[in-house]
């Protein structure tokens, strides 16, 4: 198995376990990553981060020597395998933690950007230099990319393929923080922020952020006027009222 799933307290962590190849994926590895994100959708875990093992690499990107001598059909549903793992990311229901332990580059880069959030050692390098091979990202780089940092910076860095350091993706907003000292425990403590409020409301404050990416100002307004009111009808928005008044730390129940 090069993909291990384990768990600490209430955080399920997914680890590409591949370090002769800098934790490059694989097809068989990206199956692996399938059915572990399936695994955490059907467990109680709070969060998940995704991570690499070893000091160098989060994940290096494709496994090139797979990707020759393939028929245009198998390149498209090479395509299609990756992004739709990585669309698995975007459905879970908890919120998924990319750290960002090493190199990062193609769809090493885009699978940290299927997460919800990014963190970043210090000496972290980025890209997607796939423009170096002939080739563009496939993963679903030029889509998530663009969202992330502008469509004119996304294009840059696609087109020049070029290394990005971690002050740099902090700084465009690829990466929301940088963490210093040992990743996974900077992971850890980053998920402990999220995993003591109610998952149902987080869902509806996510929900409520990408439509914004989505629609005009007006409907997007609409909507967060129904999602919070949503949230205003759970039994967790009654206790988190309820422990405020009270003075009190809320025991929130996903309800």
């Amino acid at each position: 198995m090069t993909v291990h799933l384990t768990r600490r307290e209430a955080v399920a962590i997914l680890t590409l376990d591949r370090q002769e190849g800098l934790n490059a994926l694989s097809f068989a590895m990206l199956r692996e990553i399938g059915d572990a994100i399936d695994q955490v959708a059907q467990s109680d875990a709070r969060a998940l981060i995704v991570t690499g093992a070893g000091p160098k690499a989060f994940c290096a990107g494709a496994d090139i020597k797979e990707l020759r001598g393939r028929s245009l059909l198998e390149q498209k549903r090479g395509a299609e395998l990756g992004q739709g793992v990585f669309a698995k990311l975007d459905a879970l229901a908890v919120p998924s933690i990319a750290v960002i332990n090493g190199h990062a580059f193609g769809g090493g880069l885009e699978l940290a950007m299927a997460c919800t959030f990014r963190l970043a050692a210090c000496y972290a390098k980025m890209g997607l230099p796939e423009i170096k091979l002939g080739l563009i990202p496939g993963y679903g780089g030029t889509q998530r990319l663009p969202r992330l940092v502008g469509e004119a910076r996304a294009f840059e860095i696609i087109a020049t393929g070029r290394t990005v350091d971690a002050e740099e993706a902090l700084r465009i907003g690829l990466v929301h923080r940088l963490i210093d000292g040992d990743p996974l425990e900077a992971g850890m403590d980053f998920a402990r922020e999220i995993t003591g409020f109610s998952l149902s409301t987080l869902g509806f404050a996510r929900a409520a952020v990408q439509r914004a990416a989505q629609l005009s100002l007006s409907e997007g307004l609409k909507a967060e006027a129904e999602l919070s009111t949503l949230a205003y009808r759970t039994a967790d928005a009654e206790e988190g009222m309820a422990a405020f008044v009270e003075k009190r730390k809320p025991d929130f129940r996903d309800a």
